[in-house]
């Protein structure tokens, strides 16, 4: 193969979605050997200098970051590899970093005109004194992803107790109205949007919203792209998503998340939650669902990623 390279595909990694990053990272290894590649994979703990000394030693052409959460999404590693000067996939630093960051992200989006929940940042100990805003409301941490952290309060329930007793997040929160409706989602590659996957978690254990264990367990949803919904509000979706994809100023692939809120009598309202810039790669993740719904395989789409990857210098 005639423009074969020498990949790192950077692992695993020190956040909450450690295990995330290892599903993903396996399929993308398979994937890159398959179309002739060299490909090391690299667990990116949390020893930096070890980390920096592997990747001096591999002299990969382009390293491959299949990392999820701090450290892997939310630009660090991202300012190592331009310093290191190896071109990377993805996102780079500031757009990393701002799309990580909800507040940071949801300030960019306000700025671009983009349909976003009245919310705000709270201390995470004021939740103890009273319901920061109306019932129902979201509680989100500032700098997670994959949902995790995530819970809904509704009106009459203890669940403020429940939320800070548990809470290892850091010392705020983002607490947003909650939007009814449907989960809907909206992979970029580049400046395309490439469909709207309506996602419909799998009744569990408490489970009513798309959650960790709905997005990362086999069963855990069910997926229907096209979505079944208006073609004008897919339309939305898919531009809002490619504005929210240059906002942040994203490179690659990035997924934006939102909430279609069709439950009353008007038209339905499109909420944009978030943007993923380093969106998953497994076996039940979306953005390589709606690549392969219009026609880009699996090895095709991390072949793709490669090609775009960039050190910025």
């Amino acid at each position: 193969m005639s423009n074969s390279k020498r990949i790192t595909v950077l692992i695993g990694g020190i956040s909450h979605e450690r295990d995330v990053s290892l599903a993903s990272a396996k399929g993308v290894i398979e994937a890159l050997r398959s179309l002739g590649h060299t490909v090391t994979p690299l667990d990116a703990g949390a020893d930096l200098a070890a980390l920096v000394t592997a990747l001096a030693e591999q002299k990969p052409d382009v390293v491959f970051n299949a990392l999820h959460g701090q450290f892997g999404e939310d630009g660090c590693i991202q300012g190592v590899l331009d310093w290191l000067g190896i071109p990377y996939t993805h996102s780079g630093v500031r757009a990393s970093a701002t799309a990580m960051d909800k507040a940071a992200a949801r300030a960019v989006f306000l700025s671009a005109g983009l349909p976003v929940a009245e919310g705000k940042v709270i201390a995470i100990e004021d939740l103890a004194e009273a319901d920061p805003m109306p019932a129902p409301y979201v509680v989100k941490p500032v700098r997670e992803g994959s949902s995790i952290g995530v819970s809904i309060v509704r009106a009459g329930s203890n669940t403020r107790h429940e939320i800070i007793k548990n809470w290892r997040y850091g010392p705020h929160a983002l607490v947003e109205d909650f939007i009814p409706g449907k989960e809907i989602t909206v992979g970029v590659l580049g400046d395309r949007a490439l469909t709207v996957t309506d996602i419909t978690p799998t009744p569990g254990a408490g489970r009513d919203f798309y959650d960790y264990d709905a997005k990362y367990t086999s069963g855990g949803s069910s997926h229907v792209l096209p979505a079944d919904i208006d073609d004008a509000v897919s339309k939305q979706a898919c531009a809002v998503a490619v504005a929210a994809h240059q906002a942040l100023g994203c490179s690659g692939a990035s997924r934006s998340d939102f909430r279609l809120d069709d439950t009353g009598p008007g038209p339905a309202r499109l909420i944009l939650l978030e943007v993923n810039t380093q969106p998953g790669m497994t076996a039940t993740s979306l953005l390589p669902e709606q690549a392969a719904y219009c026609g880009i395989s699996y090895p095709e789409l991390c072949g793709w990623l490669v090609d775009q990857a960039t050190c910025r210098q």
